[in-house]
């Protein structure tokens, strides 16, 4: 028996809860055994330590198109906006030269390995979510690093998603959404190696890519205040404080999602539509 399943079991939900509400007594069986808060605080962690270093090294070396495309979508995604922004361009016009000078394909490469602990917390997670065994780390390293450098590259062009190229913020929401459902949708058949069939997953990718782009929105609304009273009152730590928190509810939203797709793509009708396979026995 796993230790998630030993998890789950030390605080039996009640009998009536499980005889008159069966499908919100799986979930919640679901989110203790897949430990929502843990997972996501260490995948905004791992996030935060790996991959925002990662995104800069790869900006600062990047064309000044792609600089200003990496702007928008900080811009559009975390809903950052003035001082913070202007800090941003500011380190690319410091580091820009010293980068260049002192950053090669080595520090690229090595950069994005350190960057790869958020994919192993990703797919721990997805593994927990569909109570399957950790996958061989030969088998799935290679996994690790075409993740990370998928989702920085959607990253960097998220700001032009959103704005459907041009077209509108309306269709850029809903091109936005598609986007995120696609890209988790395949998150999930990466990291876990293909042992869950695509469609299966459906539920869990939908779930989250409309949970991020409604984190999108929202941010758009709180983060220009929260990020200034933060400067306020902290100066620059104040920005990391609410950037990790941003980053924290993100993974909690994702975490969920696949969490709780893989109760809705086992119950009856779901499962039989999506011909999601039979769970063995733990």
């Amino acid at each position: 028996m796993s230790e998630q399943d030993n998890g789950a079991r030390r605080l039996p939900l009640p009998g009536w809860m499980r005889r008159h509400t069966p499908l919100l007594s799986r979930v919640l069986d679901q989110f203790r055994s897949v430990r929502i808060l843990d997972c996501a605080t260490r995948l905004a962690a791992q996030a935060f330590l790996g991959g925002v270093p990662a995104l800069f090294v790869i900006a600062a070396l990047a064309p000044d198109w792609l600089k200003e495309d990496l702007v928008e979508s900080l811009r559009s995604a975390v809903g950052l906006q003035d001082a913070v922004l202007d800090q941003v361009t500011a380190v690319y016009a410091a580091t820009d030269e010293v980068a260049k000078a002192s950053t090669g394909g080595v520090g690229i490469v090595v950069t994005l390995l350190s960057a790869t602990a958020c994919s192993r917390a990703l797919q721990s997670t997805c593994e927990r979510a569909w109570h399957l065994p950790k996958a061989k780390a030969a088998l799935a390293a290679w996994r690790w690093v075409a993740w990370i450098v998928v989702w920085l590259t959607a990253l960097l062009f998220q700001g032009p998603v959103l704005n459907a190229f041009g077209t509108g913020r309306i269709a850029g929401l809903l091109l936005a959404t598609l986007a995120a459902t696609l890209l988790w949708w395949w998150t999930q058949h990466l990291l876990l190696g293909g042992r869950v069939p695509w469609l299966p997953l459906l539920p869990g990718a939908l779930l989250a890519g409309v949970g991020q782009q409604a984190l999108s929105l929202g941010s758009r609304i709180y983060m220009p205040a929260a990020v200034n009273r933060s400067l306020g009152e902290f100066g620059g730590l104040g920005a990391v404080f609410v950037l990790l928190s941003w980053l924290i509810v993100l993974f909690t939203i994702v975490t969920v999602a696949i969490a709780l797709g893989q109760v809705i793509a086992r119950e009856p009708w779901p499962a039989r539509l999506l011909g999601t396979p039979q769970e063995e026995s733990r």
